[in-house]
């Protein structure tokens, strides 16, 4: 039997939001580089779902919640080394005028304060692997504001800000610090949700849309990043569809 030495040590990573979407995908695309992958979110069906898939744990997490968060850093140990912060999302379409504040202060929990929550509870855990790095799904919207986006755009500037200050604390320490800013990315419940459950306004946000990013295509972007050399950190990475020139810019065909 072949002696446990660092170079054959496992490693480990967390990744949040890991139910569906860019998360699972992610989950899959680490699993893919050798990692044991904690699939983390509040729904047990699904996380165990691609755990089992992938050989990898599920742990039902809420990173609203400082407990759940908590107890997630518990149920993972003493050492990790890749820890995604991939849980978040966008809630309502409307002009700052007609906003919902309560969806504001949603986002900007789930977005913003989840993140710190996240990142918090694991950095022992990642200083300990003695090469750690944080990557957060952010979003071209903590760059540039459009209409009827106020509280997201609002919420994932925040996220970058986090991100970018995190970037400053650690610096000299063995953690890197990565976002990754999607464009239009077609997940089966992204934009449902935030329409609030309206099919058909959910589909008007891809239509026409000649062949929008996937959630694999962002779920590579990461992997990749999780396997540069130590040294290599990705600070930002904005990555669009073809057919997206700005949030704001789409081409569309014409049906």
């Amino acid at each position: 039997m072949v002696a446990m030495t660092p170079q054959y040590a496992p490693r480990y990573a967390v990744v949040t939001g890991a139910g569906s979407g860019i998360g699972a995908a992610t989950a899959r695309a680490l699993a893919a580089e050798g990692f044991h992958v904690f699939c983390a979110a509040r729904r047990l069906d699904r996380i165990t779902e691609v755990a089992e898939e992938i050989g990898g744990t599920a742990v039902v997490c809420d990173v609203t919640d400082a407990d759940s968060v908590t107890a997630l850093a518990e149920a993972v140990g003493p050492v990790v080394h890749v820890v995604v912060n991939n849980a978040g999302g966008a809630f309502g379409n409307d002009t700052v005028e007609e906003a919902d504040p309560e969806q504001w202060k949603q986002m900007y929990d789930v977005n913003v304060v989840g993140l710190q929550r996240v990142v918090t509870a694991f950095l022992p855990a990642l200083r300990a692997s003695g090469d750690g790095l944080v990557v957060t799904i952010g979003s071209v919207a903590g760059r540039v504001a459009y209409e009827k986006g106020g509280g997201y755009v609002a919420a994932k500037h925040g996220a970058r800000a986090v991100m970018n200050t995190l970037r400053l604390e650690l610096c000299g320490e063995p953690i890197r610090i990565s976002e990754v800013a999607p464009g239009m990315v077609h997940t089966p419940e992204f934009s449902l949700v935030r329409m609030g459950g309206d099919q058909g306004a959910a589909d008007a946000v891809y239509a026409g849309v000649d062949e929008p990013l996937l959630a694999e295509d962002i779920a590579d972007v990461v992997a990749w990043i999780a396997t540069r050399p130590s040294h290599v950190n990705i600070d930002e990475l904005v990555v669009r569809p073809r057919a997206q020139a700005a949030a704001h810019k789409v081409h569309r065909t014409k049906s």
